[in-house]
């Protein structure tokens, strides 16, 4: 009788934990469903819920794109004359060729950040789902999460991306890219002894550890410094920087890094995350690969910084960007030798699929490609 009654019980357990199982597993899948429904079956709608129509792509981009502005955004800015920054210009373009675009999303993580659904339900690099501590650490210490006072104040904002290709070498765009508001360069590309093309004036510079300058003498003077965080150990690092703390070469970087940035906390910032999930699973079309980092599901630093752009800016441009796989010994960036065949070694970026998207923008004029590379 006690065996029976023993395996009553067993049996009950076991079909309780399979239930629970089953109610979990469940959970999980229309989780992802969640996401990836809407890059494939709710693209079909735009950002306020209205179906789109099938002159529109699987990621919900118009399929025909024109090369003149919408009647109605031609009228709009007909009175703005060359060089007078048009307000709403980026977003407003956006929006013709991709409905679901919606421009609020704050360009840095600020003492809110837990509250923003988006990025709260998936680890690095598309969220900062288990990063929290480590990010109310260094916000409490930067204390700053915008842009400085007399660039945030503006009523409008140009700001150009400055890519890393060879494209920009003997364009003589120096002086051109300086008369922007926001400035922006990414990883360690330098600008000393390359003013002439690439200019010298710096905004931003949105790097990670292993693409940071290490020599501190390379750093400009004024530009705020901002962490793109592709994993966790990205975040760890900051907090070193951040609190001059020794940096631990044990804690897996897949290169070198900086082991101090000529900053002071109000100086750095954290780029929101968001910016790589829009440009990764919305934009681009890479991999959902359950949220997580996966061979080539990664953007490249510079499609998150023109994305960055669009919901921040009210024009955007951008020079240096383009790979032109059909001339391998060309240079792969404009301050080095490597040739463009290296490119092909990526693991995580799937260059084809970006310049798909970038194609996009350009023909549709919501981005200005100052060298053509696009």
């Amino acid at each position: 009788m006690g065996i029976l009654v023993f395996m009553r019980n067993l049996l009950l357990a076991l079909c309780l934990f399979l239930v629970l199982g089953f109610l979990y597993y469940s959970a999980w899948k229309l989780h992802l469903l969640r996401w990836e429904d809407s890059h494939s079956i709710l693209h079909a709608f735009d950002s306020v819920g209205h179906k789109l129509g099938p002159e529109y792509d699987r990621l919900g981009f118009l399929l025909k794109l024109e090369t003149k502005l919408p009647v109605e955004l031609a009228t709009r800015y007909a009175n703005f004359s060359e060089g007078v920054c048009k307000p709403g210009y980026a977003s407003a373009l956006m929006n013709a060729i991709y409905p679901k675009f919606s421009k609020p999303a704050p360009m840095f993580l600020d003492d809110s950040f837990r509250k923003w659904a988006k990025i709260r339900e998936y680890v690095p690099p598309f969220g900062i789902k288990g990063q929290d501590n480590l990010i109310k650490a260094i916000l409490s210490a930067t204390k700053e999460y915008r842009l400085k006072p007399a660039l945030d104040s503006l009523n409008c904002r140009r700001c150009i991306i400055v890519g890393n290709g060879g494209v920009l070498a003997n364009k003589s765009l120096g002086s051109k890219i300086d008369e922007y508001e926001v400035v922006v360069r990414l990883n360690s590309a330098p600008v000393k002894g390359f003013e002439k093309d690439v200019g010298s004036k710096t905004t931003l510079r949105i790097t990670y550890p292993e693409g940071a300058i290490q020599k501190l003498e390379q750093y400009e003077k004024d530009s705020i410094f901002v962490l793109a965080g592709f994993k966790w150990q990205d975040f760890k690092w900051l907090k070193y920087i951040v609190y001059k703390e020794k940096v631990s070469a044990a804690d897996g970087f897949w290169k070198s890094v900086a082991t101090r940035v000529p900053r002071e906390p109000h100086e750095i910032r954290i780029l929101n995350p968001y910016f790589i999930q829009e440009a990764a699973f919305s934009f681009i079309g890479l991999p959902f690969n359950n949220g997580l980092m996966g061979r080539g599901n990664i953007p490249t630093l510079g499609s998150v910084a023109i994305t960055m752009a669009l919901h921040n800016c009210d024009e955007v441009a951008v020079a240096g960007f383009g790979y032109d796989m059909n001339l391998p010994n060309a240079p792969l960036h404009y301050y080095e030798t490597i040739k463009m065949a290296a490119i092909k070694e990526s693991w995580t970026h799937n260059i084809q699929k970006e310049k798909e998207f970038l194609k996009k923008l350009v023909k549709a004029r919501v981005i200005n490609d100052l060298t053509n590379g696009i």
